[in-house]
């Protein structure tokens, strides 16, 4: 077990010391915006709750987030009324820039945060702090995907949130259940660490924390929890996607490149089996073409699904962008691992760019085939319409086949020790890595 705090690097993991007398164990932050209503009742829940069922000491901090109603003063006074309320003026809105400031001035070894609508039900909040007090874990999430959560939500949001952990999944290899959950902890020395590294300052800041977290080989605790959703949430749905889909390009393309120095955390409690080189699983070319039709056949039931949600709260054509780069990310995805038996984490952004390109060609094919159409008849027959798209998307499916077979995930021997595959690109990165260990 690694045991060195060098600069740069985690000490192992350890329950945490006696706090001084005074000093919080847990300082839970509650980052607001215009929210003069529900923030007194909210604080006033909270701190009943920790007071009747938590052992430690504890802080309640409220984040102001630039409000422009009375929720300043509603703060004040909860601060001025509670030894243990405090509260913070920040004249820029953005949750996680409430959240690095807050955390990053805390002298709690445990920080952690919630949405003032209090969704998740208070009695998974010790849940959530435990394993990080006692040292068994680094980050702590509450997932309303765990097959024990009860969520009440519409099917809209439903279907939102478990698409765009789908994308995480697919693009980034998350392997966490629920991103945006919004009800998370963080050990003090590890927020130290990661947050310098995090650039968003808005709703994807959760996000990338969870991961830099990650890919850095720290533990993420998932808790089951029971969540109601606020129907007045301020949150914009649109927005917020494409916001959350900028920051998931710029966050794989920084895995990409290597820009992040995700290696001066190390790997605090020795050898990580997600180090290990996994060989590729070779499939044959019968079986690589069933699962390349079922794939295929459940991506348009996914592209469809996600249409029909997105042409809910905007036009047709962004609708169709969106769920047409949702799919072609989930498609990719699938196809690496179940088509090709690609396994581990290497390669993959690599792998998703390239299969968007895949996906632009097909794209072009079919469209082409619709202008020479159009160029060579004006008014085109609908059933020699549809056989041409019929043809066009016959031959762009082939060609995607073939160009996921020879180019994005070719068989090919590693030179550095019999590895096949995509593994191979990165196998001297994963054993420098254990090197260090």
């Amino acid at each position: 077990m690694r045991t060195d705090s060098s600069p740069g690097t985690l000490p192992a993991r350890e329950h945490l010391p006696a706090a001084d007398a005074g000093t919080p164990v847990l300082d839970v932050v509650i980052p607001v915006h215009n929210e003069e209503k529900d923030l007194r009742p909210c604080v006033l829940r909270l701190h009943e709750h920790l007071e009747r069922t938590f052992p430690y000491p504890f802080r309640i901090t409220v984040a102001d987030n630039a409000s422009t109603d009375t929720t300043a003063q509603v703060a004040s006074l909860l601060a001025a009324e509670f030894g243990a309320v405090g509260w913070v003026r920040l004249e820029q809105k953005g949750r996680g820039r409430a959240l690095r400031t807050v955390w990053a001035a805390s002298d709690a070894p445990v920080l952690a945060y919630m949405d003032v609508d209090l969704s998740t039900d208070l009695n998974a909040l010790l849940p959530l702090v435990a394993p990080l007090i006692s040292g068994h874990s680094d980050l702590a999430i509450g997932s309303r995907l765990a097959r024990s959560s009860r969520v009440v939500r519409g099917p809209k949001r439903e279907f939102v949130s478990r698409s765009y952990n789908l994308i995480l999944r697919g693009s980034l290899q998350a392997r966490f259940s629920d991103a945006q959950c919004g009800f998370k902890a963080i050990r003090r020395d590890v927020a130290g660490v990661l947050l310098p590294l995090v650039e968003d300052s808005g709703w994807f800041f959760d996000t990338e924390l969870l991961v830099l977290a990650e890919r850095a080989g720290l533990r993420i605790h998932e808790v089951p929890v029971d969540w109601v959703d606020d129907p007045d949430s301020s949150v914009h749905l649109v927005r917020t996607a494409a916001e959350d889909l900028r920051g998931v390009w710029r966050v794989g393309r920084a895995l990409a490149t290597g820009s992040l120095p995700l290696d001066r955390l190390g790997r605090p409690f020795g050898d990580d089996p997600r180090d290990r080189d996994l060989p590729d699983v070779p499939l044959g070319l019968a079986r690589q073409l069933v699962g390349f039709c079922v794939v295929g056949g459940l991506s348009t039931l996914f592209y469809l699904l996600l249409y029909g949600v997105f042409r809910e709260f905007s036009g047709a054509q962004a609708a169709n962008a969106l769920a047409l780069l949702a799919s072609a990310v989930a498609n990719t995805a699938a196809n690496r691992r179940l088509t090709f038996g690609v396994r581990g984490r290497g390669g993959a952004v690599r792998h998703q760019a390239q299969g968007l390109v895949v996906f632009a060609i097909g794209l072009a094919l079919t469209s082409g085939s619709l202008a020479a159409l159009g160029a060579a008849t004006s008014r085109p027959a609908h059933s020699t319409e549809l056989a041409v798209l019929v043809a066009a998307n016959l031959a762009a499916t082939v060609l995607r086949f073939l160009l996921f077979r020879a180019w994005v995930f070719p068989d090919r021997p590693d030179p550095v020790g019999g590895v096949t595959g995509p593994v191979a690109d990165h196998a001297p990165a994963i054993r420098g890595l254990r090197d260090d260990h």
